[in-house]
């Protein structure tokens, strides 16, 4: 049989604090509730029996609770079970209750506190009922609570995971096509123009290194950005000539700007992807900056067979923002345009 675990590991949290300052409150309360009429008429002789009395009463209902909590916590830990907790609770606080109370009574009697002093069983029942529903209602509460906060760090952690799962595949995705297509463009080049092939290789070789040393970085200087996109734009226009326009602007001296690695990649993958171009109908790509955003912007040209898009990549470059600023990515189609805001970082020079 499986062993009972401690009970820090079946509630969740440590309830020493819970413990010192809970029982002296606890015990002040039962006090009044039980005494009252010893405050009232200041019998301080008798107070100095109850009070210590309380506490003493208070403690053991306190840990004889705390053992009743562990235990049906034990044996029902899910929260759709807490019909099964609370039942067991009432029917142990009702035996706890009386062997409390004779107990109590015979340490009244040999103290020398007479009927006149102690109280009424019903008075007993009841403060004894409301300190039990104090106990298991904080005990439950703190756990839920802790049960809570831990399930949604769990979630945000998977969140995390899954975030950077898709950002290396994505990553890894630029490898295959677009390795593929610049292999064939060098084919092309090296009996062509030695000399361009060469540069194209160069370029080729900048874009990978960048990939590789991209890929651990949650964000990346806008300088060192657009030195990759400057390698990647070549090799583009290497493959589609003329029929690509990209325009670039009012970049100049951001030296202390970043953004998430990879993301001009992946838009600009993704508007190839979607639209048509030619020597009539150049697709035409604008980078620029404007109101604290890096503006990716794009003249629509759909092409009318297109496979659907999974929205991947977008999706990606939110979330990878999300997890390290509150500046939302900003998407906006219109029947000319698609534009996509990146929010800016602003980081130290150094």
């Amino acid at each position: 049989m499986k062993s009972k675990p401690c009970f820090e590991e079946i509630s969740g949290f440590n309830d020493r604090w819970l413990i010192i300052a809970g029982l002296p409150i606890a015990s002040v309360l039962v006090s009044l509730l039980l005494f009252g009429d010893a405050y009232q008429r200041l019998d301080y002789s008798f107070m100095a029996v109850c009070i210590p009395m309380s506490l003493v009463y208070t403690t053991v209902f306190w840990f004889g609770m705390r053992w009743i909590y562990s235990e049906l916590k034990w044996r029902h830990p899910s929260n759709h079970a807490i019909g099964k907790r609370v039942l067991g609770v009432f029917l142990s606080f009702v035996v706890l209750f009386f062997s409390v109370d004779i107990v109590l009574h015979r340490l009244f009697k040999a103290l020398g506190i007479g009927h006149g002093g102690e109280p009424n069983s019903i008075v007993k029942f009841i403060a004894s009922l409301i300190l039990c529903a104090l106990i298991i209602t904080l005990y439950e509460a703190i756990s839920f609570y802790v049960q809570l906060q831990r399930t949604v760090a769990e979630k945000e952690q998977l969140a995390r995971q899954n975030v950077e799962s898709q950002l290396e595949g994505l990553r890894n995705q630029v490898n295959p096509h677009f390795l593929f297509n610049s292999l064939n463009t060098l084919a092309y080049l090296i009996p062509e123009d030695p000399d361009r092939a060469v540069r194209f290789l160069q370029q080729m070789s900048n874009v990978y290194r960048y990939v590789l040393e991209s890929r651990d970085s949650k964000i990346i200087p806008l300088s060192k950005e657009l030195e990759f996109l400057d390698a990647y734009i070549f090799l583009l226009k290497e493959r589609f000539g003329d029929n690509l326009q990209v325009k670039i602007r009012d970049l100049e001296g951001k030296s202390n700007f970043a953004i998430v690695p990879l993301s001009l990649q992946m838009l600009f993958e993704n508007v190839i992807k979607h639209n048509i171009m030619s020597v009539e109908k150049p697709l035409t790509i604008e980078v620029f900056v404007e109101n604290g955003h890096l503006v990716i912007r794009n003249n629509l040209q759909k092409k009318n067979q297109v496979m659907d898009s999974t929205g991947v990549g977008l999706q990606n470059i939110r979330d990878r923002y999300r997890m390290i600023t509150d500046k939302q990515v900003e998407v906006i189609a219109s029947q000319q345009y698609f534009t996509v805001a990146l929010p800016i970082l602003e980081v130290n020079e150094n």
